[in-house]
């Protein structure tokens, strides 16, 4: 079996801190986004090639990771674009690298790099080869509001009798959280899009496939966060750290009080400060501030400031009165 790992957004949301970095390889505790599947997917003997599918504007960045990590089965591979505006949709770029890898005729596992699951991906492949359908993750989000900005399911048993991508009213809240796997004669990327239909979000192509063929879905508890804002960014470093605070070896940290969930990273500088539920990265310095719900991007300089749900660019400096 093939994984395509999807990283090839632009996360113009998490902008300025991912205006220069791609947000999978943004740290939730000792971790990555992304090495959270990667692990799984690594330690998983039915999958045997993993491509991580991006954009050229942060390929390097995931070549170097890949090489950090010592994974053996992460492999590039890359869609010509570098901006938001050239994108050819996810079930474009998905046609694009089928194509360009030569795996049409192989099962195929498809997981969004910017989600954190709670379950183990080898349970909801060991669901996957029990139904030997197309297979959907799902979970309940707990919202109608929310359950807006997703693909709702509706299912008897286990089975997907209905799919709507995005609706305008919801009428439950099992939403579909970008994690699939398609036996090989259901991987038609290029059927789909070869009758016209929309090459954005996969989740449009599920639709599709629901009115074409027998699709499954694999429900769970626990947690799920799709990392697209500072806020869900903030919410899964919270889960991760469960109250906890990291501060890096390398980081110098006098007169402060940390709370809970504060990662404070390599080299950076923390003195006179109260800080909560914030990430410092690293290189930067936060003097004589209050910082709460806040992200500090490296090298930037916050002093004598009270910040809450702030988003502080790399090599900025801000202090009271500028």
């Amino acid at each position: 079996m093939k994984a395509v790992v999807l990283a090839g957004g632009y996360a113009t949301r998490l902008w300025p801190v991912t205006r220069h970095r791609p947000k999978m390889l943004l740290p939730v505790g000792e971790t990555t986004v992304i090495d959270t599947i990667l692990s799984q997917l690594e330690a998983d003997d039915r999958i045997d090639d993993v491509f991580v599918s991006t954009n050229e504007r942060f390929a390097e960045d995931f070549r170097d990771h890949v090489a950090e990590t010592g994974f053996e089965k992460p492999q590039l591979s890359v869609e010509d674009t570098t901006d938001e505006d050239e994108k050819f949709g996810v079930v474009g770029a998905l046609a694009q690298l089928v194509e360009r890898e030569g795996i049409a005729d192989e099962d195929l596992l498809v997981i969004a790099g910017d989600n954190l699951i709670s379950f183990d991906v080898a349970d909801f492949l060991d669901f996957f080869e029990e139904q030997s359908t197309p297979t959907l993750a799902a979970y309940d989000v707990g919202s109608r509001e929310k359950a807006k900005s997703y693909g709702l399911v509706e299912l008897d048993g286990d089975r997907v009798v209905d799919f709507q991508e995005k609706p305008d009213d919801p009428p439950s809240t099992l939403v579909s959280i970008a994690c699939y796997a398609f036996p090989a004669e259901s991987v038609r990327f290029g059927e789909y899009l070869a009758d016209g239909n929309n090459p954005d979000e996969p989740g449009w192509f599920i639709q599709w496939l629901v009115e074409h063929s027998e699709v499954h879905a694999f429900t769970f508890d626990g947690a799920w966060f799709d990392i697209g804002t500072p806020e869900s960014y903030l919410e899964a470093v919270e889960w991760a750290l469960d109250g906890d605070s990291i501060v890096a070896q390398s980081a110098t940290v006098e007169d402060t009080e940390i709370g809970e969930n504060v990662h404070i990273m390599a080299d950076a500088t923390v003195h006179s400060a109260d800080l909560d539920r914030s990430l410092v990265f690293p290189g930067a310095t936060v003097a004589d501030s209050t910082v709460r719900d806040s992200i500090i991007d490296s090298e930037a300089t916050v002093h004598d400031l009270d910040l809450s749900g702030a988003l502080i660019g790399s090599h900025s400096r801000i202090s009271n009165g500028e």
